[in-house]
C-alpha cells in the first residue's frame, strides 16, 4: 500500500497484520497511521485477526494487560495460544522482527467471572478472584516495520506488540508488599538487571477490574483458569538471537527463555 489512508478503515489494518503474520515479514505502518479512529477499532482488529488465524471464539484463555500508571487507561490483548509456553521455553526457531523482553507476574482466575460481576468488581474484590501467580517473560515483537515506534493504535491492534509468553511454575496467590518485591533479569552475557517495587501500577493485581470488564464486555464469562499478565517490572530490555533469558522474582521462582 503506497498511498496513506485518508479515513479510518480498520479492515485495512487487519489485512496488513494478517499479511505480515502469514509472510513472516513486517509491513510498513506509515500508510495506515490514520486507519484507526480509537481503541475500540484496534480491539476489533485484534478479534478479526485472531479469528482468521485460529478461529477463536469466546473469551481467550491467556491475556496481557497493563498501563504506565494507575491513572492511565489500561490496554489489553488476547494472546494466541500457540505462543504461550511453559518454562523452560525455546524460541530459537521463532522468526522475529524485534526481540525485547518484559518481565511480569501472571495471575490466574480461581473461578468463572460473569459479565455482570465484572461490571461492578473492585480491586479488593478482584484479588479474591485469583488463586495463583507465576513469573512470566513476554517476548515483545511487532508486525510493523517501525516496531515500537509505530502509532499507538496500530501497536494496540497488533496485540500491543506481543510475540510470545513464557510462564513459570504456578504457586498460590498471596497479597504482598509489592513496593518491596525484588526481581532480576539475566539476558545473555549482559549485566544482571535488578529491580525492586518497579511495577508501573504499584500492584500487579491493580489491572484486574479493568481487564475483567474488557474480556466480558460482550456478555461472555471469563472462565476459571484464565491467565493475565499484568505489566512489566523492567521496561523493555533488548535481547538478541541466541541469548538465554532468565527472570526471577524473590519468593516466586523463575522462568527462562532461550532465544
Amino acid at each position: 500500500m503506497s498511498d496513506k489512508v485518508q479515513k479510518a478503515d480498520p479492515v485495512l489494518v487487519a489485512v496488513a497484520l494478517l499479511q505480515a503474520r502469514r509472510d513472516c515479514r513486517p509491513v510498513d505502518s506509515r500508510p495506515l497511521a490514520g486507519a484507526l479512529r480509537d481503541a475500540e477499532q484496534a480491539y476489533a482488529v485484534q478479534t478479526w485477526v485472531a479469528h482468521a488465524l485460529h478461529g477463536s471464539d469466546g473469551v481467550a484463555r491467556h491475556w496481557k494487560s497493563g498501563g504506565p500508571s494507575r491513572e492511565a487507561t489500561a490496554t489489553h490483548a488476547a494472546l494466541p495460544p500457540q505462543g504461550v509456553w511453559t518454562s523452560p521455553a525455546d524460541a530459537a526457531d521463532l522468526r522475529c522482527n524485534l526481540r525485547l523482553i518484559e518481565v511480569e507476574i501472571a495471575l490466574r482466575l480461581a473461578r468463572d467471572v460473569t459479565a455482570a460481576e465484572a461490571g461492578t468488581v473492585t480491586h479488593d474484590d478482584a484479588m479474591d478472584l485469583v488463586d495463583s501467580m507465576a513469573v512470566s517473560i513476554e517476548l515483545v515483537d511487532s508486525r510493523w516495520q517501525q516496531g515500537i515506534d509505530a502509532p499507538p493504535l496500530l501497536k494496540l491492534a497488533d496485540l500491543q506488540s506481543h510475540g510470545a509468553l513464557v510462564l513459570g511454575a504456578w504457586q498460590p496467590f498471596e497479597k504482598r508488599d509489592w513496593s518491596q518485591q525484588a526481581c532480576s533479569v539475566s539476558i545473555g552475557n549482559r549485566p544482571l538487571e535488578l529491580r525492586r517495587g518497579t511495577h508501573s501500577m504499584g500492584d500487579p493485581s491493580w489491572v484486574l477490574p479493568a481487564w475483567l470488564r474488557h474480556v466480558t464486555r460482550e456478555g461472555a464469562s471469563a472462565s476459571k483458569g484464565t491467565v493475565v499478565t499484568t505489566g512489566t517490572w523492567c521496561g523493555m530490555l533488548p535481547a538478541s538471537k541466541g541469548d538465554l533469558v532468565i527472570a526471577g522474582f524473590d519468593g516466586m521462582g523463575e522462568a527462562s527463555l532461550q532465544l
